[in-house]
């Protein structure tokens, strides 16, 4: 381990799951414009669909999304029938003519749902959208959750991926962050699936969460790749009492240091490897034939606000309290406050009526150019001039200047640019957020806080 590059690129900067940040959405994109840039999704364009529940019946202390918990199940059914108005209201301003490629159910739990209920939310999806028949749907899944009925209930809809939380099995960290689930309630799941034919499974781990140690992390990690999941992500703890307050229930003190956290996620990435795992970006694991390893070798992965993805859509739509959405002009997000929700759906006097839009940001050509710097390098750690130019014209040149700059000044070997490329090396791979914030223009304004970078 390298402390000299650890101290100095581990500090705080964006997942880079978007550029510009949300921090950057102003309020001057609202529901009319939203509106008007849905109308605008033409034929031959896709989307995506991505679905925000925001309700748990257990609060785990290292969340750090946007949910809430309740044992009650009469605001989940306020909340669907809120969720089901925007779906209508989004779906008469698309065109028929623009395909559904894709549907993801977040959350908070979107298997906390009654089984009824997932069956008529994608029903609703389908009366409002054009879907292709062979549209992916992934879901979400608490293993505390699911039942028969409710397997049954995602084989219905046509579930094709399922993702699963487990963090981590030691029951020493389950307990310090208020998630108990054991390996063998998470092996019934990858089996239920499997049975009713999905093809594709996704595991997320944790590193740097309190108690956590190398060896119980090898122990999870061994765990996982005996149930052989498709897909594996590699997540650092993202510790942020500032803005999620129920983070103040895990101690900073029983969390590892930043040399432990390196360690941890170096350790775990070994095994995987080792496991016959690729690596994909900077936190991602596939087998060779997965879709996602298929397109980091062939050079179409794309990032977006769940990680990784081979989804090429023109547009994802997001729907529900607090989801963002991007289209080609900008990117938008819902009121975050579940009953400002549904009140703004139950609102019958505005032109703009099922439209739930308070912010967002209208991309700029330099935001556009920026951005394909920063996910080139979050998903194949470097990028090439020539097509910079070729998209971006003479507005290129600055960026390059950029880069070449930071390679030039570079004494830690992190980097390298050439005549034409700028590329990440093997030392710099680890800390390919900071790299990537380099290009970011909003960064030094200081506007948000932002996690460790490992």
């Amino acid at each position: 381990m390298n402390e000299k590059l650890l101290a100095r690129y581990s500090g705080a900067v964006p997942r880079y799951t978007s550029y510009p940040t949300a921090p950057q959405f102003y309020a001057g994109i609202d529901a009319s414009t939203y509106g008007r840039w849905l109308s605008e999704l033409h034929e031959g364009q896709t989307l995506s669909l991505y679905l925000h529940i925001p309700y748990c019946d257990r609060l785990c202390w290292f969340c750090a999304c946007h949910t809430k918990q309740t044992l009650r199940y009469e605001p989940i059914t306020a909340y669907l029938a809120a969720l089901k108005q925007e779906i209508s209201a989004v779906g008469r301003r698309v065109s028929k003519a623009v395909r559904v490629r894709a549907v993801h159910f977040g959350g908070g739990s979107p298997t906390m749902l009654k089984p009824e209920d997932m069956i008529d939310l994608m029903m609703a999806l389908k009366d409002a959208f054009r879907f292709d028949d062979d549209a992916e749907i992934a879901v979400e899944m608490d293993p505390n959750d699911l039942d028969e009925a409710r397997y049954d209930a995602l084989s219905a809809i046509g579930l094709t991926r399922a993702s699963l939380g487990v963090q981590d099995f030691d029951p020493i960290v389950q307990t310090a962050i208020n998630r108990l689930q054991t390996f063998e309630q998470t092996r019934s799941v990858v089996d239920a699936v499997r049975e009713r034919g999905v093809q594709s499974v996704n595991c997320d781990l944790l590193y740097g969460l309190p108690y956590q140690t190398i060896r119980s992390l090898e122990r999870t990690v061994s765990d996982i790749v005996s149930l052989r999941p498709d897909r594996i992500a590699l997540f650092g703890y993202a510790h942020v009492p500032w803005m999620k307050k129920h983070q103040t229930m895990i101690r900073q003190d029983v969390l590892p240091d930043i040399r432990d956290r390196f360690r941890q996620m170096q350790h775990a990435t070994e095994l995987l490897l080792a496991a016959g795992y690729e690596a994909i970006g900077i936190d991602h694991f596939a087998l060779a034939q997965d879709r996602l390893a298929v397109a980091s070798r062939e050079g179409r992965l794309r990032r977006n606000f769940q990680g990784y993805t081979d989804d090429a859509a023109d547009a994802l739509i997001g729907l529900g309290a607090s989801s963002i959405g991007f289209l080609p002009q900008g990117y938008v997000q819902n009121m975050p406050a579940t009953g400002g929700y549904q009140r703004m759906m139950a609102q019958d006097d505005t032109r703009e009526q099922g439209l739930a839009t308070v912010r967002g940001i209208e991309l700029t050509l330099d935001d556009r150019m920026r951005a394909f710097v920063i996910e080139k390098i979050m998903c194949a750690f470097g990028f090439d001039f020539q097509p910079l130019r070729h998209q971006f014209g003479a507005a290129a040149e600055a960026v390059i200047a950029e880069a070449r700059a930071f390679a030039r000044d570079d004494r830690d070997g992190i980097c390298t640019a050439t005549q034409g490329t700028f590329r990440v090396t093997r030392a710099g791979k680890p800390f390919a957020r900071s790299i990537a914030s380099i290009f970011d223009r909003y960064l030094s304004a200081g506007r948000g806080r932002h996690s460790i970078a490992v």
